[in-house]
């Protein structure tokens, strides 16, 4: 035997033990049929027979090493592409996938960018790391205070302690009502952007704020007619409203807005004109095509004969009835009620 072959018998014996005594497994996995493998979708399909001994031996043990093994070769086969490091991760690039996975529902489509993330994108704005800390040295207080958080809202009220009052023994402003005033406001702007670009995702027209466009008033008019509807939806009906400098009311809009004075009719100067104001309101009314009685309103027939026979038999009897006497008749003492006389 020559000393070459020894030596690989040797170190052969020794790689066993060595096995044997570290519980960890090698990378290198061997299978009778090869693992189908398809790195773009991760998957591995494993045709190898079960072997049902040791599966009824102990199930649990065996596939864990089953499943170790073909995950291994999955790992094996994804270190064999070209990798790339990304902020101190090293990451693989997947190919195109060969199996077409059936899915329940579509694959989300990507959000639209927000119109500060298309800015930053068109000038190169990278976004910063957040390297500050959670907490911030305050000199008034002479501690460490979080930056945010309820234990932040408690600093805050333990720095702001006094307040400041006027002559009248009064507050003159609520620092804390103040600052949740801004906050609200705050939130209320925040949830205008928010909708904003849900909107322009979406390709919807919204309102301006501001000054109206030419898309909302097509007509002078129609802005005069917005101006004097703004200023008598009031409780005063516009009474106490500041008007712009040479502002007057829209015209032909005092029948739509309830409580605006109109102008009054001229006083008919002759019997003649009166005459001739009625005659139109006249014919105004009957040129309309609306309906004052219905047709289909049906009215029950009344026979004159039964009216005249029913009138006849309910004036005799009355005529015959007597007035009752109020006790003075003849009583019955048996139906007579027994018990206390009330009193």
């Amino acid at each position: 035997m020559n000393t070459v072959d020894s030596m690989d018998i040797v170190n052969s014996i020794l790689e066993s033990s060595n096995q044997e005594k570290d519980p960890r497994k090698s990378t290198e996995v061997h299978k009778e049929v090869e693992v189908e493998t398809d790195v773009g979708t991760l998957l591995a399909l494993d045709y190898n027979t079960i072997n049902l001994k040791s599966l009824r031996s102990d199930q649990e043990e065996y596939l864990k090493s089953l499943t170790r093994d073909n995950v291994q070769i999955l790992i094996n086969k994804i270190w064999e592409l070209p990798t790339q490091r990304v902020e101190e991760a090293i990451m693989a690039k997947l190919p195109k996938p060969e199996f077409v996975l059936p899915r329940a529902r579509q694959l989300p489509k990507p959000k639209p960018l927000t119109k500060w993330q298309q800015f930053a994108k068109e000038k190169g704005i990278k976004p910063k790391k957040k390297t500050k800390s959670k907490l911030k040295w305050d000199e008034e207080l002479q501690k460490w205070i979080p930056t945010f958080g309820y234990k932040r809202n408690k600093a805050e009220e333990q720095k702001k302690w006094l307040v400041e009052m006027n002559d009248q023994n009064k507050v003159m402003e609520d620092p804390f009502a103040a600052a949740k005033a801004a906050k609200e406001e705050r939130k209320a702007k925040n949830e205008l952007q928010r909708l904003r670009n849900i909107a322009k995702a979406k390709n919807i027209k919204i309102p301006r704020v501001g000054l109206p466009t030419k898309e909302q008033f097509h007509d002078s008019q129609q802005l005069s007619q917005a101006i004097t509807i703004a200023r008598t939806s009031t409780a005063s009906v516009g009474k106490f409203q500041d008007r712009l400098p040479k502002e007057k009311d829209a015209k032909g809009i005092a029948k739509q807005v309830p409580g605006m004075k109109r102008k009054p009719e001229v006083v008919p100067a002759n019997i003649h004109e009166e005459k001739k104001r009625n005659k139109d309101l006249a014919e105004n009314i009957l040129k309309r095509n609306t309906k004052v009685f219905r047709k289909d309103f049906s009215v029950p027939k009344i026979n004159p004969e039964k009216l005249e026979t029913k009138k006849s038999k309910k004036g005799a009897k009355n005529k015959g009835a007597k007035k009752p006497k109020g006790g003075r008749g003849q009583k019955d003492m048996r139906l007579k009620a027994r018990g206390r006389k009330r009193r």
